[in-house]
């Protein structure tokens, strides 16, 4: 599931990888406060994909269980969020399933930086 903050665009890269992806704007979800979209993705079992690091960064960390959570940390322009989310999917493939984890995906120059890590709950 893809926030609102990125482009419409990444539904189409994440299809090509064979997820399924809906963005937040087609699920009539546009505008909504983050806690019930970070509802909706964990109810629904969709790995979510934001810029908002630290919103969703906090309403993760409260969960127990999460499908995972994928942030694109610079705010750029529509082709380098699909380049940027490219990559991400390709790390994903390599580590699997991101339960209770964070994908940061950061610009150094022009190299790309991934950084997975657990994130959840205490009791998790």
């Amino acid at each position: 599931m893809i926030d609102e903050c990125l482009t419409v665009q990444l539904v189409a890269v994440a299809t090509d990888y064979g997820y399924e992806a809906h963005h937040i704007a087609h699920l009539d979800m546009a505008g909504q406060k983050d806690w019930d979209i970070a509802r909706h993705a964990q109810e629904s079992d969709f790995v979510f994909v934001t810029n908002n690091a630290a919103d969703f960064r906090a309403l993760y960390a409260t969960q127990e269980l999460h499908p995972g959570l994928v942030i694109l940390i610079p705010n750029v322009r529509a082709d380098l969020q699909r380049r940027l989310f490219t990559g991400a999917l390709e790390q994903l493939a390599e580590c699997g399933e991101p339960v209770n984890q964070v994908l940061e995906v950061d610009l150094d120059g022009e190299e790309v930086i991934y950084s997975l890590y657990d994130l959840a709950g205490p009791s998790a």
